[in-house]
């Protein structure tokens, strides 16, 4: 149904965050792996490593410098980066990602319960693979979420320990993000 659901094997995703934790996400467990760091000059190199590593890599489109995450930076990405999908907090970006013939995760800030209803509604517009809800240590609102769509969630933002990575998961969570590479 929801391709990612598919290549999640491994249920803690690897959020690298600066580029010299990229060597401990290569030797993690983990096979998704979130770069939220890179720079149009090196982002090809980081994802073809990722790959090499025979692991899925997400590229963050607000955090690439010198790409605009926008339908041109887009392009340019699918063409040339070939991750196999993006995140954005832009639903715009979503739509455009899945016209290129990449996965898209949409991500949700919840900072209260109108933040959730605005999430759901974009959600229902832009039809991401997965939606990841920040921060990802609510397990009572993942499990709203996850009655609220079909669609699949990963909590992330603020994990800080496998109790919140297990958490998460048990409130129906498919996979949490983490920024952390020992809990990788």
């Amino acid at each position: 149904m929801y391709p990612i659901v598919d290549i999640v094997e491994h249920q803690t995703i690897a959020a690298v965050q600066r580029e010299a934790d990229l060597d401990v996400a290569l030797k993690a467990k983990v096979n998704v792996v979130f770069l939220l760091t890179g720079s149009l000059l090196n982002v090809r190199e980081l994802a073809e490593r990722v790959k090499d590593a025979g692991k899925h890599v997400f590229l963050h489109m607000e955090f690439i410098e010198g790409i605009a995450p926008d339908k041109g930076g887009l392009a340019y990405v699918a063409r040339h980066v070939a991750p196999t999908g993006i995140i954005s907090t832009k639903s715009s970006l979503i739509k455009a990602a899945k016209d290129c013939g990449l996965l898209a995760i949409q991500r949700i800030f919840l900072i209260d319960r109108n933040a959730v209803l605005r999430g759901i509604k974009s959600v229902e517009t832009s039809m991401p693979d997965a939606i990841e809800v920040m921060p990802g240590i609510m397990p009572r609102i993942i499990r709203e979420m996850t009655e609220m769509t079909p669609l699949p969630i990963i909590a992330g933002g603020l994990v800080g320990n496998q109790q919140e990575i297990d958490d998460g998961l048990r409130a129906g969570a498919l996979a949490v993000s983490v920024g952390a590479p020992e809990l990788w």
